[in-house]
């Protein structure tokens, strides 16, 4: 098939376009430029250029792609500043919102068949009731402030996509990535706070956490553009925990002490509400359905061993 991906130099799209390639689909990489041309065409991509929020660039993209495919991978999320989390995801809580609509506007113009997207399935679901949602449980009807602007940018582009009845619909609610060009990669900021015992267990510890390898997130990817059907999948791991389980495990694999622990009115000082909401409250997600309807299995089915193969 003919797939445009839109996003295709950042952490996913490095993964995500050479399995494309590989299995034998022609795939059009969405850029704004010439650094971005070179990336995409060593991945064996054929570039395109356009700005993801300029309409009418966006249209000629898709235009020069004839793409019966279009994966959604627009981001730009740098280090989260938990303080501020609304500020770490203004940029991309526009691109959910603009560049999802310019996209979408492009695939009805030219004719797409198919609209696969990023969702988050890490820090968006209600925090109430059990502690590991699926598909059909709601998306957090009550944020805390930090927390809504970027959910509320979250169901925009998931209603977006799935109401759009004149294409198939995919919205794969990713979990919290680890690997290669991710916040949880060898030598990050975030896993060299844990090595020096500087990212602590706020109150119980009790938020529910589901991680994904980058690797098996693109796997899924691959397998909702060749196989998927209309509607929500969560791509997670086998093996929801929660911080209070798995910050101690991670730090004995980085050989560092076990964390501190810290009352949440002095967690909330560090890192905001948002943090003791991460730390606290989340829920974890089920994979069942991805495994059943994509015929996916994560090759990391636990953030165990996939965190170990990587620190």
């Amino acid at each position: 098939m003919r797939v445009l991906v839109a996003g295709a130099t950042g952490a996913m799209g490095k993964e995500l376009v050479p399995r494309l390639v590989e299995a034998g689909h022609e795939v059009f990489a969405m850029v704004r430029g010439e650094s971005g041309k070179a990336a995409v065409t060593r991945m064996g991509a054929v570039p395109v250029i356009a700005d993801a929020l300029d309409r009418a660039q966006v249209e000629e993209a898709v235009r020069q792609a004839a793409p019966e495919v279009i994966v959604n991978q627009l981001t730009a999320i740098g280090n989260i500043d938990t303080r501020h989390f609304e500020r770490s995801f203004a940029a991309t809580d526009r691109l959910r919102i603009e560049g999802t609509d310019n996209l979408l506007a492009a695939a009805r113009a030219t004719g797409v068949r198919r609209f696969v997207a990023q969702s988050n399935g890490a820090f968006t679901y209600a925090r109430t009731g059990g502690p590991v949602k699926s598909e059909q449980d709601s998306l957090d009807r009550s944020p805390v402030a930090q927390m809504a602007s970027m959910i509320a940018a979250v169901q925009y582009m998931e209603k977006a996509v799935l109401s759009a009845d004149w294409i198939e619909g995919i919205v794969l609610r990713y979990g919290a990535f680890y690997g290669p060009g991710t916040s949880m990669a060898p030598g990050s900021e975030q896993l060299e706070m844990i090595r020096k015992r500087k990212f602590p267990v706020v109150g119980d510890g009790g938020g529910v956490w589901s991680f994904v390898h980058i690797a098996d997130a693109a796997e899924a990817t691959v397998a909702a553009v060749e196989n998927g059907d209309r509607g929500v999948y969560n791509i997670v791991d086998d093996d929801p925990a929660p911080v209070a389980q798995w910050l101690p495990e991670l730090a004995a694999m980085l050989g560092a002490k076990k964390p501190m622990r810290v009352p949440r009115f002095i967690g909330r000082l560090a890192a905001g509400e948002a943090g003791v909401v991460l730390m606290t409250e989340l829920r974890g997600a089920s994979n069942a359905k991805a495994k059943r309807e994509l015929s996916w299995t994560p090759s990391h089915p636990s953030w165990r061993q996939g965190l170990r193969v990587g620190t």
